[in-house]
């Protein structure tokens, strides 16, 4: 069975996510002792216990989705024997696109953890508290979305951040400009639109300063060839030279994360089962609305892994 792996993103987290892993493996608690080295902090403790409002703070979220992700693939390999060439490709939904290169060997767990702290930083400081705003556009098409974009960027910046789903459309920018994206969104036949609760307008133009932290941060990172070829977030398709990747991630920070587009694309090219690495299963509620005729799977317990271990052999 040809499969790959989906690391998820912000949203996915949850107080005592990958506790159940550290208590089950030392293979995950090496993982959380080595994150919670590179970092300084006892973020394996903030995740196991909370407080929930801690934990979603973006410079918190963002490394503790990848540890959880981490955590889950280093159980595969050190307990049921996974091989890293076993997998067709991996992806990420934002963030997860930090853990699908760790997971590739690309980077290593601790620069990964110290990168997700910085871009998790950048992203909160780089727009002032009420600045901007995300809305979901449910049943949208991406022309239908783009027509309501083009409406509140009449207002200021306004973006399609994220083409999740079929019908699954989220757009970033200036509140007063999403806002009037989402009045626009009735006269445009889209069934539903909706203001979002985050703490910044990610994925777009206002994003632009955390770009430039990412740029200095990436600078004189060492990124080594993914073992296995990673479906980046800014086109869809399998990126697999450090220097481009380097660029992509930059990028990433203010551009649309093309999420079905890349489910699209490893479908067409034999994806059968993905799997979520984790917390959560989000990435593979999602998948149900892309594609039909494949499996997902979300890896978020010892039993999970177990199960998947043997189904894959």
């Amino acid at each position: 069975m040809t499969f790959a792996f989906i690391f998820p993103g912000q949203g996915s987290q949850s107080v005592g996510m990958g506790k159940d892993l550290a208590d089950a493996f030392p293979a995950a608690r090496r993982v959380f002792e080595e994150v919670d080295d590179a970092l300084d902090q006892k973020l394996s403790d903030l995740m196991f216990n909370g407080p929930m409002e801690d934990l979603t703070l973006t410079t918190n979220t963002q490394p503790a989705l990848m540890a959880c992700s981490m955590a889950a693939m280093a159980v595969l390999a050190e307990e049921f024997g996974f091989k890293a060439k076993d997998q067709a490709f991996l992806a990420g939904h934002s963030l997860g696109e930090y853990s699908a290169l760790c997971a590739a060997g690309s980077i290593t767990l601790a620069d990964t953890a110290k990168l997700l702290r910085i871009r998790g930083d950048a992203m909160q400081a780089a727009v002032p508290v009420d600045a901007g705003a995300m809305a979901a556009l449910l049943g949208a098409s991406v022309k239908q979305a783009e027509a309501a974009a083009e409406a509140g960027s009449k207002h200021g910046i306004c973006q399609i951040a994220n083409d999740n789903a079929t019908g699954q459309i989220v757009l970033s920018g200036e509140k007063d400009a999403v806002q009037a994206a989402v009045d626009a969104c009735s006269d445009l036949g889209i069934k539903k639109a909706m203001m979002l609760n985050v703490s910044a307008p990610f994925h777009c133009d206002m994003m632009m300063p955390a770009a430039a932290k990412m740029r200095e941060a990436l600078a004189h990172q060492t990124i080594l060839e993914p073992s296995v070829p990673v479906v980046n977030n800014v086109t869809a398709r399998p990126v697999t030279d450090p220097d481009q990747i380097r660029e992509d991630l930059i990028t990433q920070v203010t551009g649309r994360v093309r999420w079905r587009e890349s489910i699209e694309w490893m479908t067409a090219n034999g994806v059968e089962l993905f799997a979520e690495p984790g917390t959560g299963k989000v990435l593979t509620v999602m998948l149900k609305r892309i594609v039909k005729d494949v499996e997902g799977v979300a890896l978020n317990s010892p039993e999970s892994l177990e199960a998947f271990a043997q189904k894959i052999k």
